[in-house]
């Protein structure tokens, strides 16, 4: 099992793959996604995977594609903050192109879970990045990825309806630490 770091261009040439991949994960309960759910985030896909800051990791058993982990920074006029439904401090909806790291997907094909595959790709995806936090979305039924997130430091800091008729989805954040500079 090997996760490799890819830049938005390297990760449309395995797009067909990344598809499989969210098909697989998300046609299980809670999500019981279909191909137009599939069709819908691929519609993005490439725009996304243009934009600055972009990075995927990808986690490949062989040539094979077993699960991802995509999202960029969030630019200073995001909508994300928009689709909030609990109210929330201004500073925390403050974004400035540079303060957070949207992830916008994360998964992991059955056969592979509870492996640390999530753990893995998450952990390569935010290493390095300048970010001061993580936010990313996450339907509170889906348990098995609300668990994964808190062990790793997220809190819940809101609910979000997404895009509409989406389920209604935790919102959260994770603060990054930063190493003292060099002096």
């Amino acid at each position: 099992m090997a996760v490799r770091l890819l830049d938005g261009e390297q990760a449309v040439e395995v797009e067909g793959q990344l598809r499989e991949v969210f098909a697989e994960a998300f046609a299980e309960p809670p999500y019981g996604e279909g191909p137009a759910d599939v069709g819908r985030a691929f519609r993005r896909f490439r725009s996304q995977a243009r934009r600055r800051g972009f990075r995927a990791a990808v986690a490949f058993d062989g040539d094979t594609v077993v699960g991802m982990a995509y999202g960029y920074p969030l630019s200073a006029n995001t909508g994300w903050w928009d689709t909030l439904i609990d109210p929330v401090p201004e500073d925390l909806r403050h974004e400035d192109g540079r303060r957070t790291f949207g992830l916008f997907e994360l998964a992991v094909r059955p056969r592979w879970r509870r492996q640390g595959v999530a753990t893995r790709m998450h952990r390569v995806l935010v290493d390095g990045i300048d970010n001061a936090r993580v936010m990313l979305n996450s339907r509170p039924d889906a348990t098995a990825a609300q668990a994964a997130y808190r062990a790793w430091g997220y809190r819940r800091v809101g609910s979000a309806i997404p895009w509409e008729g989406a389920a209604r989805h935790d919102v959260m954040v994770l603060e990054l630490t930063r190493p003292a500079a060099r002096v």
